[in-house]
């Protein structure tokens, strides 16, 4: 098993950038590929961001890519996400989530998550 927090999220100008953590616990972090999603008020909750165990793999949804990084530090036991020229549009509670495959973009496929930080984009 693997236990999630996420952090970093806040207040930040349209345009402004914002790293959110997710810190992990758990005796096989490494084993497992990471990834972020987020959800607005109202929406599904959307794929955003993955990484596969070993930092080498990564995919990210259109309406991000250019925009954000995913990333891991195995020693640390944490993922990040780099969110750069934010949006109002990217508004929304962000989650990460531990599953078997970076190629999972359902939520429904990933199994363990953190309870999620609020992003607001202002403009």
């Amino acid at each position: 098993q693997v236990q999630l927090v996420e952090s970093g999220g806040g207040l930040v100008q349209a345009g402004g950038s914002l790293r959110l953590s997710c810190a992990t616990s758990g005796r096989t972090f490494n084993s497992y590929a990471m990834g972020w999603f987020r959800q607005a008020p109202g929406k599904e909750r959307e794929f955003v961001a993955a990484i596969d165990w070993s930092g080498g793999n990564t995919g990210y949804a259109d309406s991000v890519k250019g925009r954000f990084t995913i990333s891991r530090d195995n020693a640390k036991n944490t993922a990040y996400l780099q969110m750069n020229s934010l949006k109002p549009e990217d508004t929304a509670v962000y989650f990460c989530a531990a599953g078997k495959s970076y190629r999972l973009t359902s939520p429904r496929l990933w199994g363990s998550w953190g309870p999620g930080t609020q992003v607001t984009v202002s403009s």
